[in-house]
C-alpha cells in the first residue's frame, strides 16, 4: 500500500514539477510533499477500496494521492506566519522557512488543485464515479464542514470543539473512506462514520502529543495550541479525560466499520493505526 502511495503521488509531483515549471516553486512543492509523514488518510482511502473490490486500482490510487496532496497543501498553509508561525514540519524547514512565504502561499495552492487534476485525469475509464468523488473531495477541503472551515473556527471567539474537531481532522478522514468506496463503486453513505471517527480520534490524539510530547519528539513545536489559544481537547476535558475519549473513539471506529468482503483485513487495519494513535505515553497519563 505505502508503495502504491509514494508511486502515485511522484507521479503527480513529476506531472507539476516539468520543463516549464518554475524551479523554486516546483521545489516547494517536492519539499511539502516528500519526505512524508505517515500518510494515514491515503492508506485508510486504499484500505477501503480494497475492502469494497478495488476494481479500479488507478482511480483508487489517485483518491488517496489527492487526499494527501490536499493534507499536505494544509499543512504548508497552517505552518505560515499569519496561522502558527512554525519553522519545523516533520523534522525538517518548513516550505516558508525554506523557500519564503509567497512561495508557500503558492505551494499550498498548487498542491490543492494538482488534487483535483490527478483524480480527473485518472477517471478518464469510469467517468460515472468522478463526480461524487470531486464533491466529497471539495466539501471535505473547503466550506461549510471541510478542512477550510476548521482553520477558520480558531479566529472565531467561540468554539464548538466537536464541530472544530470535526472540519479540522475528520473532514479529509471522511474523504478517505467515502473515496475510498466510491473509487471502488461501493456507496459511500455507509463509510462516513468511520471516517469522522477516526478522524476524530486522530485530533484529540494531537492535541495530546502538542500537551505532552516534546519538539525533538514530535518534529515540529510543542505546546502550540496552549502558545496560540487555540482549543483542544486537553484544555476542555484534562489530560485523563482526553485519553479517555481517545480509547472511547476508537472503540467506536472499529465498530462502525460496515459489513463488507475485506472486512476483517480492515478492522486489523484499524486496530494498527489505534495502537499507534495511543503511545505509551498516553497511557502513562492514565495511571
Amino acid at each position: 500500500m505505502p508503495d502504491r502511495i509514494e508511486t502515485a503521488l511522484m507521479a503527480a509531483l513529476t506531472h507539476a514539477s516539468g520543463p516549464s515549471a518554475p524551479p523554486l516553486l516546483a521545489g516547494a512543492l517536492q519539499h511539502a510533499v516528500f519526505p512524508g509523514g505517515a500518510r494515514v488518510r491515503p492508506q485508510l482511502c486504499l484500505a477501503v477500496a480494497a475492502a469494497c473490490g478495488d476494481d479500479r486500482p488507478t482511480l483508487s490510487d489517485a483518491a488517496a494521492a489527492s487526499i494527501e496532496l490536499i493534507h499536505c497543501a494544509s499543512l504548508v498553509h497552517d505552518d505560515m506566519p499569519c496561522f502558527d508561525d512554525a519553522d519545523l514540519r516533520r523534522g525538517k524547514p518548513t516550505v516558508h522557512a525554506a523557500y519564503s512565504e509567497p512561495l508557500a502561499l503558492l505551494a499550498g495552492d498548487a498542491l490543492i488543485v494538482l488534487a483535483f487534476e490527478i483524480l480527473a485525469r485518472a477517471a478518464i475509464r469510469t467517468p460515472a464515479r468522478l463526480p461524487g468523488m470531486v464533491v466529497a473531495l471539495a466539501s471535505h477541503t473547503g466550506m461549510p464542514g471541510g478542512i477550510c472551515a476548521g482553520q477558520g473556527w480558531e479566529s472565531e471567539a467561540s468554539v464548538d470543539l466537536s464541530l472544530y474537531h470535526r472540519a479540522k481532522t475528520g473532514s479529509l478522514f471522511v474523504a478517505a473512506t467515502t473515496m475510498g468506496a466510491q473509487a471502488a463503486g461501493a456507496e459511500p453513505e455507509p463509510w462516513v462514520e468511520l471516517g469522522a471517527r477516526i478522524g476524530e480520534a486522530f485530533q484529540v490524539a494531537d492535541d495530546l502529543r502538542d500537551a505532552l510530547l516534546t519538539q525533538d519528539e514530535l518534529g515540529k513545536p510543542a505546546g502550540q495550541d496552549v502558545a496560540h489559544h487555540r482549543p483542544n481537547a486537553v484544555s476542555e476535558l484534562g489530560v485523563k479525560g482526553a485519553v479517555q475519549k481517545l480509547h472511547d473513539i476508537l472503540g467506536g471506529a472499529i465498530a462502525s466499520i460496515p459489513s463488507c468482503p475485506g472486512e476483517a483485513r480492515l478492522c486489523e487495519i484499524v486496530s494498527a493505526q489505534a495502537k499507534r494513535l495511543t503511545p505509551v505515553e498516553f497511557a502513562r497519563a492514565l495511571a
